[in-house]
């Protein structure tokens, strides 16, 4: 493949008259190789070239088994698919890139210098699905300078990631593709109130609506999941090994353990996995133990476990993993039934040295909120500091 390198951009067809854009770097490495990179805001994803076949090339993300299939058109010009297996065998957007990178939303009002664009910038409290009973709660952070914006919005079981756009007139553009989600956001600014709409892939959307909030605050994520049998935490399952795990043993007598509750398929918990990696190296000598008990997508056992076990060689994890089963709430509440309920992809339980519970926190605000992230990581070091001088 000979294509011209810089930047580009991706267009994914969610139906007939919705894209989706993101940003695609290619850059040379030697003479036959490339890097391919997906850019959401401040996030950047190298893409693995795992085979060619034909004229097609095939670009794996490197954490959730997805990829996409592109045929060069020339020198300035890509197309093929995006296939994700975990949403099902025959799951694939159309997708398009052309060289050149401007606006991420090619909007001809972004280039009207006698407009005046709305301000989105701020916290607002945000409802999406409202008037139903699936209605739930969000908050709404953007930054933005001039026509461009980038934010997150973050729920009680985390938040929906890199969010890169651009604002036209009193119009709303947001967008994240990052290999498991492709998430769309529209919105229309009247007074303090925005109106809108949210697509996630070619198969969900629903509207949104928010209203400047500065207080607006969701509930403690310490507080959705908790204990509800004064039974200690235990489960038996298998490790990635095919060997029987029993916890508790002797192995995590007298240690700090997390227990996190999670999937390969998921970008919170991905997120979530990247900051236990940076806590278990920092404490793991001094006596910190992480356990990942992992639920994935689809009924194939051996699926589940060569996504597991890619993982953990991708990203060099060195802490045990487990294979809880597939993707459901309900089972992961069966295995750790000493809970109310498993709510949310990731949880995380952390426990003290005497084997007692200390804090259950739920879902997982990563490193796109921004400073509600960096607030996150100083409270939880000096938590897990604390509970290993215990």
């Amino acid at each position: 493949m000979r294509v011209q390198t810089g930047e580009w951009t991706g267009n994914l067809s969610l139906n007939n008259t919705t894209s989706l854009p993101f940003k695609f770097t290619i850059l040379k490495k030697t003479k036959r190789n490339y890097s391919f990179i997906v850019g959401n805001g401040d996030e950047q994803i190298e893409l693995i070239p795992t085979k060619t076949l034909g004229d097609s090339i095939f670009l794996e993300f490197p954490s959730f088994g997805t990829m996409l299939v592109l045929k060069a058109n020339g020198k300035k010009r890509l197309s093929g698919f995006w296939l994700n297996p975990n949403k099902g065998p025959n799951y694939r957007i159309p997708v398009v890139l052309q060289f050149g990178y401007g606006k991420r939303f090619n909007n001809p009002k972004l280039y009207l210098s006698s407009l005046q664009h709305s301000n989105y910038g701020g916290r607002w409290e945000t409802t999406f699905e409202p008037g139903t009973e699936d209605a739930y709660k969000a908050v709404g952070i953007f930054e933005q300078s001039y026509n461009d914006v980038k934010g997150t919005f973050l729920t009680e079981t985390g938040d929906y990631r890199f969010l890169d756009g651009n604002v036209a007139g009193d119009s709303l553009y947001l967008s994240c593709f990052d290999g498991s989600h492709a998430f769309l956001f529209t919105g229309h600014l009247v007074g303090e109130k925005i109106s809108g709409t949210f697509y996630s892939g070619k198969h969900w959307q629903t509207t949104w609506v928010a209203t400047r909030n500065a207080q607006f605050e969701l509930s403690d994520p310490d507080s959705l999941t908790y204990l509800v049998k004064n039974d200690p935490i235990s489960f038996k399952l298998k490790d990635i090994y095919g060997n029987d795990f029993v916890f508790p043993n002797e192995q995590f007598k007298n240690k700090v353990t997390i227990i996190q509750i999670m999937g390969t398929w998921c970008p919170n918990c991905m997120d979530e996995t990247r900051y236990f990696k940076e806590l278990y190296e920092k404490y793991h000598s001094i006596g910190l133990e992480i356990i990942a008990v992992c639920y994935e997508t689809g009924t194939d056992p051996v699926q589940h476990l060569n996504r597991i076990k890619t993982l953990k060689d991708r990203l060099e994890l060195d802490f045990t993993f487990i294979v809880g089963g597939t993707a459901n709430k309900g089972l992961a509440s069966e295995h750790f039934n000493m809970l109310n309920q498993v709510i949310s992809f990731p949880t995380a339980i952390v426990i003290d040295k005497t084997g007692n519970v200390r804090k259950v926190h739920t879902g997982f605000n990563g490193p796109g909120t921004g400073s509600y992230y960096q607030s996150f990581v100083t409270e939880t070091d000096q938590f897990i500091r604390d509970l290993l001088e215990e």
